[in-house]
């Protein structure tokens, strides 16, 4: 599989990050069964697979970054399938977190809200109510300060950091 030329490619593994997400439906009477499913396959299934697959390749004080969104933490996108899945990451990274800990492996999960990107403001032109709020800071993150958490997180910097969902949102889960 792919961890496994990885792996070879690299001659070890000593961190991962996992950033994959799609979003198909609108509203739960607007989304199919199989919408949901293949929402589901890319932002959680592939994940877990991933995970379960490096977890015996990755060196002995590695980590794993999981990339969820603040989406997982409220109904806001009105494409409740992206909501779900990306709130299901935060129960794949605590079980890699766990069996990763006997070789002092470290999974964590960054939670950025939203993020000033090509899709993004792809996503902003298609849904305007989606930046309509009040932003913190009165912008969108940068994929660079998203960036930045991820290699703290990857890094001996954060060695006792675990589990942890870290939320990336300006603080607007708490003024907002």
């Amino acid at each position: 599989g792919g961890v496994e030329r990885s792996a070879a490619a690299l001659v070890g593994l000593d961190g991962g990050v996992l950033n994959v997400g799609v979003g198909h439906g609108r509203g739960l009477s607007g989304t199919t069964a199989e919408q949901w499913d293949r929402t589901f396959a890319v932002n959680t299934r592939a994940h877990f697979l991933v995970a379960a697959a490096a977890l015996p390749a990755l060196a002995p004080r590695s980590a794993i970054v999981f990339v969820s969104s603040a989406a997982s933490m409220r109904a806001a996108t009105g494409v409740p399938a992206y909501d779900a899945s990306k709130a299901a990451l935060l129960g794949v990274c605590r079980q890699v977190a766990r069996e990763g800990m006997d070789r002092q492996i470290r999974a964590n999960l960054v939670v950025p809200s939203l993020v000033d990107t090509p899709l993004g403001r792809d996503a902003s032109r298609g849904n305007p109510a989606r930046t309509a709020r009040r932003l913190p800071f009165g912008r969108q993150a940068t994929a660079w300060e998203v960036a930045y958490a991820v290699i703290w997180l990857l890094s001996g910097e954060a060695s006792y950091v675990n589990a942890h969902p870290l939320v990336l949102d300006g603080g607007a889960m708490s003024f907002g």
